[in-house]
């Protein structure tokens, strides 16, 4: 299909919908919750939260902190603080001095991470691959490594 040009600006594009393999079209309410979980998941600290919480089970903060390298305090709270919103992790506290804080994956968190373990899975299966691409990408361009 052409898209018309007026007064040089481009109409806006009809908006993306997504489809299953076998071709059935999303609703839209299945299209919104799709791309704000690709923008969650797309940040890498829900991601290495979810792993983290995973292979070691309950954690408290700190713990995670350290798991987690790199990830300020700030953004493990602003994470943590989104995935129990979102339902992905549970947060217990304890009423003791100083309080003791534990988190762990809920249910949701556990499904939505065994849907994204076909990521490190392809990064596995492909690293090699891509990294020969990425050479020969660099080579063309005369870019150094």
């Amino acid at each position: 299909m052409k898209k018309t040009v007026s007064s040089g600006v481009k109409k806006n594009p009809a908006p993306l919908h997504y489809q299953s393999p076998d071709g059935q079209t999303s609703t839209p309410e299945i299209d919104r919750l799709v791309e704000e979980m690709i923008g969650r998941i797309a940040d890498k600290w829900t991601l290495l939260v979810l792993e983290a919480l995973a292979q070691h089970g309950v954690v408290r903060f700190s713990r995670l902190a350290e798991l987690v390298t790199g990830i300020s305090q700030k953004m493990l709270t602003q994470t943590l603080r989104q995935m129990e919103a979102d339902g992905f992790v549970t947060r217990t506290v304890y009423p003791v001095v100083p309080p003791r804080v534990e988190y762990a994956l809920a249910p949701l968190g556990e499904s939505l991470g065994a849907a994204f373990c076909g990521v490190w899975q392809w990064a596995e299966a492909n690293y090699a691959e891509l990294e020969r691409q990425r050479a020969a990408y660099r080579e063309r361009k005369g870019l150094s490594a």
